[in-house]
């Protein structure tokens, strides 16, 4: 065969992509595919022995219709090719916020994924590292924002904010993350509750109620002094999450069991609060971080126009 590094661009990996498979003379790995469906079908027999892990993330709110709806609308989409263009020099390198990012990919800030892999976030923030696309930390993360933080390195990363009850929490998670090195803030403005979920219903599935996904709150110095308790720094969670085993736990006044689910539903209460902000609230946010600010949830082009003229907010 001829000489892998001679036939391909090996300065430019996404354009890469395709020849190293065809040269390796192997399916790709290590899902042997590149099928968007066939991948998720290989996430769900993939998780099939931890029950509820799969619908956690691939499930949607309600009747599902919001989630068929956004891939309808995203299907109307195409992009046209135009011929006889010097196409030659080909990237998918794109700048965003003043850095310059090997392709326009974000990893979008999935919440608990010490359900699904026992690396949980850290693992995603070391290939967000590798790839040079920025990583997006959910407040409900199993890993603290200082351990995903070490994990990823130099690499691009942003804190995205399920917003705290109280402005002491707030400032000290925005804190936290400007040291750590989060260069943006993403907040989420349309889950100020839990939504109606059928799936994790059915199962009564809540790991935040057995405090896993709640590690970014009670690695928190400000939230754990209300309890006079040390935050939790290093973070030290049961995988894979069977809930059943720690029900009984706790049942049987397992001490650790028991002050998991009391600083869980503590934290609970207080990133989602049932509280609905305002523009007065989001002109806090934007008082107290100086890097870009992102507002995510919003749905109506009014809001978004209100959004930019306000506060030169971006909206996704």
């Amino acid at each position: 065969m001829t000489d892998l590094n001679a036939a391909l661009d090996v300065e430019n990996p996404w354009k890469a992509y395709m020849g190293e498979l065809y040269f390796s003379r192997k399916p790709p790995q290590p899902l042997e595919t590149v099928s968007y469906d066939d991948i998720e079908a290989k996430a769900k027999e993939k998780l099939k022995d931890i029950p509820g892990a799969f619908s956690y993330a691939g499930g949607s709110a309600g009747s599902n219709s919001t989630y068929r709806a956004n891939v309808r609308a995203f299907e109307k989409w195409g992009i046209i090719p135009r011929m006889l263009r010097d196409a030659n020099n080909r990237t998918l390198e794109t700048t965003l916020f003043n850095k310059k990012l090997s392709s326009p990919l974000i990893l979008a800030p999935i919440g608990v994924q010490g359900i699904f892999h026992p690396d949980a976030e850290s693992g995603a923030a070391r290939a967000a590292h590798k790839l040079n696309i920025p990583y997006v930390l959910s407040t409900a993360a199993t890993r603290t924002i200082e351990e995903v933080a070490e994990a990823n390195g130099d690499g691009h990363r942003w804190f995205q904010l399920y917003w705290p009850r109280t402005n002491e929490v707030t400032l000290s998670l925005l804190n936290r993350a400007k040291e750590a090195g989060y260069s943006a803030l993403v907040v989420t403005l349309d889950t100020s509750t839990i939504g109606w979920r059928p799936h994790d219903l059915e199962r009564s599935y809540l790991p935040f109620a057995h405090g896993i996904g709640v590690q970014v709150g009670i690695s928190d110095p400000v939230f754990m002094a209300r309890y006079n308790k040390q935050p939790i720094t290093k973070t030290e969670i049961p995988f894979p999450y069977e809930f059943d085993m720690l029900d009984k736990a706790f049942a049987e006044g397992d001490p650790k069991a028991k002050e998991s689910v009391f600083l869980g539903i503590e934290w609970m209460k207080e990133a989602n609060s049932g509280i609905y902000r305002t523009w007065e609230d989001l002109r806090f946010l934007r008082d107290n971080w100086e890097g870009p600010l992102i507002v995510k949830g919003i749905q109506c082009l009014e809001v978004v126009d209100k959004s930019t003229e306000l506060f030169h907010l971006y909206t996704p």
